[in-house]
């Protein structure tokens, strides 16, 4: 039993890299997509959303002295070769997957359309959307809240590294505290970098809820998916 029938899954590309300090990490694809396996295999309609952090930041190459745009323009292509690997990986444990980029880019992947994306989702395909928003300033996590409330997913679960929200970072502070739930006023309240501001309010405004949960666990997203207390909620309210 599921507890959501349509997920919208953002996961960073740093995860990507595994224990490297840059690329990507066949071991970490090849367990991702079985923990993908697992979800769809369950019955929920899956899209998922990567950044390229592992590849290309947009705002580190404008610190090295890119233009912005161009940039943001290098990241969103490094977000769609992540986007192909994880889909071969996909392919290769036997998910059906398909690769939607924001700006054109056949024969690369289909040009995203919300049409699209739902109706390959309702026939068990899962949609890697790639590209971001196809517009620059504008982060992944933005694309995946866009992408999130377009394709009227049930909720949206940010895969890290870390096992929730806490009232500091954990890997810095051993006496910060991790929240079970919070609304999203309270998490602007107290300044908790959950996610950009721009993706956060498209979330609040629109009322999907979000999961932050360690992507890493064995078996988390299938619990997550299950209605289990993994992580940390973040909704309208806490009702």
């Amino acid at each position: 039993m599921t507890f959501y029938q349509r997920i919208l899954l953002k996961l960073s590309g740093e995860s990507l890299m595994g224990d490297d300090s840059y690329g990507i990490s066949t071991e970490v694809l090849l367990r991702y997509a079985s923990e993908i396996k697992a979800v769809t295999s369950a019955g929920v309609q899956v899209g998922i959303v990567i950044g390229g952090g592992n590849i290309f930041r947009g705002l580190n190459g404008v610190n090295k002295g890119f233009d912005r745009v161009k940039g943001d323009q290098m990241g969103m292509l490094a977000t769609v070769i992540n986007s192909l690997a994880l889909q071969s990986a996909l392919q290769s444990v036997g998910v059906r997957a398909t690769v939607l980029t924001a700006i054109g880019m056949e024969p690369v992947g289909e040009r995203y359309a919300k049409e699209k994306a739902i109706a390959c989702m309702e026939r068990g395909t899962v949609v890697i959307m790639a590209g971001g928003t196809g517009n620059p300033f504008f982060t992944t996590d933005t694309g995946a809240a866009l992408r999130g409330v377009e394709t009227e997913a049930n909720i949206l679960l940010k895969g890290t590294r870390v096992d929730g929200v806490y009232t500091a970072d954990p890997e810095k502070d051993p006496a910060a505290q991790k929240y079970t739930t919070l609304t999203f006023d309270e998490a602007y309240a107290k300044n908790l970098r959950i996610m950009d501001l721009t993706a956060f309010t498209l979330c609040r405004e629109n009322r999907l809820p979000v999961v932050v949960f360690d992507m890493n666990a064995e078996g988390n997203l299938l619990r997550v998916v299950q209605g289990e207390p993994v992580g940390t909620l973040i909704a309208v309210g806490r009702g």
